[in-house]
């Protein structure tokens, strides 16, 4: 049966999937007016491929050593990267809506640099390091994602993915079409509410784990909404896994829970919300 792990893999790679693709796109959109265009999208393609080859060699190299660590630490470690992930999670999303919108000038500011001086080697490297960076934050968010599971299947995961890749591709194409159905705006918005929620169930899962193990005290439950919906059900167990919902809530979960939402709150205030995403809508849109 297809569970929170499914989700969460489809929301992570469906959200980072798009934006590697802007970053591609606008990229590829500046070097198409340049005289040089030719040589410089060679430049530029060869980066995102040796981009995203980094981001595989990250991936390999986490998944390996987490493999030499022993049992009795495991535990531990699933949960620090839980908790790592759902802090990334937050702090990218503050970073799109605070800076965000100012990616495409500064993208088009580096290109002119280093096109001026027909150093392709330094379009090839913005590429790369951009795509790896994508690919390093997606490993990140779905190791967390991953290690607050219970499920064993790997099957979850790996469908998640090719869902999540043609999502990504999906909503790409309909954001160039310039639709009126799915605009920049809209997609950050919507994905933004979803990523929030999603680290809102790594900070729990990851508190409960450290509970479990003694590193955190125990508390009461305060409620028992289990015959309403409970978070061991089909049902509840995937929005316990997309939400962090808890249908038997201890007094230490329901702080964590509250003092998330209220630094998520106050974090997101002092930003500004992305009223010009990436690509300004006001503008010509990127064309493929």
């Amino acid at each position: 049966m297809i569970g929170s792990q499914f989700g969460n893999v489809v929301i992570v790679v469906w959200r980072e999937g798009v934006e590697a693709l802007l970053i591609v796109g606008i990229l590829n959109a500046w070097l198409r007016n340049n005289d040089a265009s030719g040589i410089g999208r060679r430049y530029l393609w060869s980066g995102a491929a040796t981009g995203l080859l980094l981001a595989i060699g990250f991936g390999t190299t986490i998944a390996l050593s987490s493999s030499t660590i022993p049992v009795t630490s495991r535990e531990v470690y699933e949960a620090i990267a839980t908790l790592l992930a759902a802090g990334l999670i937050v702090h990218m999303v503050s970073w799109m809506r605070g800076q965000g919108r100012l990616l495409r000038d500064e993208l088009e500011a580096a290109l002119l640099q280093e096109t001026s001086t027909a150093s392709w080697w330094g379009v090839f490297t913005l590429a790369a390091l951009a795509i790896a960076r994508e690919g390093a934050e997606t490993i990140l968010f779905l190791l967390g994602a991953l290690s607050a599971s219970e499920s064993a299947s790997p099957a979850e995961p790996i469908l998640g993915g090719i869902v999540g890749v043609g999502l990504a591709l999906a909503t790409y194409a309909l954001l160039q079409l310039g639709s009126w159905i799915v605009t920049w705006r809209l997609f950050f918005r919507v994905t933004e509410v979803m990523m929030l929620l999603l680290a809102a169930s790594l900070l729990m899962s990851g508190v409960d784990t450290l509970s479990k193990l003694g590193l955190l005290p125990s508390t009461a439950r305060l409620w028992d909404s289990s015959a309403t919906l409970s978070d061991h059900g089909p049902i509840g167990a995937l929005v316990a896994g997309l939400t962090g919902y808890r249908s038997q809530p201890t007094l230490l979960e329901l702080g964590f829970y509250a003092a998330y939402w209220i630094c998520v709150v106050l974090l997101l205030r002092k930003t500004t919300a992305p009223e010009q995403v990436v690509v300004a809508e006001n503008r010509a849109e990127i064309q493929r």
